[in-house]
């Protein structure tokens, strides 16, 4: 009997959530945009439990403060041969505070896009969920060698 898809996914616990957020750098930000969503690709920091990253004056600072937003990061580990998400929920608030400011410029958040990235944003999240699964050996869908499975596989 063939196990279910559900069987082979592990739920991560919150704390190997905020591991997990703390070892990567970029996400993926979500907020709606009028009546759509739209996707930004940002890099961040952890911080007591928060995320932490920079933007500029526009439609992500805007979207972002308006309604809920998400983060979404993955990976994948060659050597487990398992891949994983982490998916963090909330509002995100515009840090104004001198002295807040002052300590998330300490953390080193320095944007990898060049532009005015002046304001910080601090998403709470109010839901934090992840995953991890095993992955399909690529030779069974003729997976191309630009795939990182492939690198596990030989």
């Amino acid at each position: 009997m063939r196990p279910k898809q559900r069987d082979l996914t592990e739920r991560l616990a919150p704390d190997e959530c905020w591991e997990l957020l703390d070892r990567t750098v970029v996400g993926r930000l979500a907020v709606i945009v009028g009546e759509h969503p739209e996707i930004f690709p940002v890099n961040y920091v952890v911080d007591q439990n928060t995320i932490i990253f920079r933007t500029g004056f526009g439609t992500k600072l805007w979207s972002t403060v308006r309604d809920q937003c998400a983060l979404e990061i993955d990976g994948y580990d060659a050597v487990a041969a398992s891949a994983w998400s982490v998916m963090a929920r909330g509002r995100a608030e515009l840090v104004l505070d001198p002295g807040q400011q002052a300590a998330a410029g300490a953390l080193h958040l320095d944007p990898w896009q060049p532009g005015d990235k002046n304001h910080y944003l601090r998403l709470t999240p109010e839901s934090l969920t992840g995953r991890r699964f095993k992955t399909t050996r690529p030779d069974i869908w003729n997976t191309p060698d630009s795939d990182a499975r492939t690198s596990s596989f030989h």
